[in-house]
C-alpha cells in the first residue's frame, strides 16, 4: 500500500464458493435472473464485519496489529435465511439475506472487529452490527414486501475459519475486492 493514497479497506467474512453457488442457484429459482436494483456480483458477496473507508498507511499498520490481537474465537458454522430490506421491506435501499446459524458469533466477532479497529483510531461505528449479505442496492427505495414474503428460505451452510481485511478497487462497472490479510479462528 502506497504512503500517498489512502486505501479503501473493510474487514469481512469471504462466501465459499459452495454457498456462492448455492446462493445463485437458490436466487435464480426463488426470485428469478434479475435482482431488483443494482446486484451485487456475486464474486464480491461477503460478510461486512466493519467498514474502515479511507485509511492511511499508518492507520493500516495498527488495525492489522489490533485485528491479530482479538482473543481468538472458536471456528463455527453459519447459514444463510431469508430476504429482507434495509432499513424496512416496506421502504428498502438493499436487499440482503440474513444470518441463521451462527448469527451469535458473528456479532461477537463484530464486536471484537470494532472494538480493534476503535483502538487503531477508527471512530465507533453508530449503528449496532446486523449480520447479512447485501445482494443488491436500489435506488430509489423500493418496496420489496412481496418478494421478502414471498421467497422460499435459504438453508446453505458454510465453516467460519477466518476473517480477512479487505482493499476496495473501484472503478469499472463493479468494485473488486483484494484480500490483504487473513486471521484465522481456532
Amino acid at each position: 500500500m502506497s504512503e500517498e493514497k489512502p486505501a479503501r479497506l473493510f474487514v469481512g467474512i469471504p462466501i465459499a464458493d459452495e454457498l456462492r453457488d448455492a446462493l445463485q442457484r437458490h436466487l435464480a429459482a426463488t426470485v428469478g435472473e434479475r435482482l431488483p436494483g443494482r446486484a451485487v456480483p456475486p464474486a464480491n458477496w461477503h460478510l461486512t464485519l466493519r467498514f474502515l473507508g479511507a485509511t492511511d498507511a499508518g492507520r493500516h499498520r495498527r488495525v492489522v496489529d489490533e485485528l491479530s490481537r482479538i482473543e481468538v474465537v472458536p471456528s463455527f458454522d453459519l447459514s444463510l435465511t431469508g430476504l429482507g430490506g434495509f432499513p424496512r421491506a416496506g421502504r428498502a435501499k438493499v436487499l440482503w439475506i440474513g444470518v441463521g446459524e451462527g448469527a451469535d458469533e458473528l456479532r461477537a466477532l463484530g464486536v471484537s472487529v470494532e472494538a480493534a479497529a476503535v483502538r487503531a483510531g477508527f471512530a465507533a461505528e453508530p449503528k449496532p452490527f446486523s449480520p447479512h449479505l447485501t445482494l443488491s442496492r436500489i435506488h430509489p427505495f423500493a418496496d420489496l414486501r412481496p418478494l421478502v414474503e414471498s421467497a422460499a428460505p435459504f438453508g446453505g451452510r458454510m465453516r467460519v475459519d477466518a476473517f480477512v481485511l479487505f482493499r476496495s478497487h473501484l472503478g469499472g462497472a463493479a468494485p473488486r475486492y483484494e484480500p490483504l490479510q487473513r486471521f484465522l479462528l481456532r
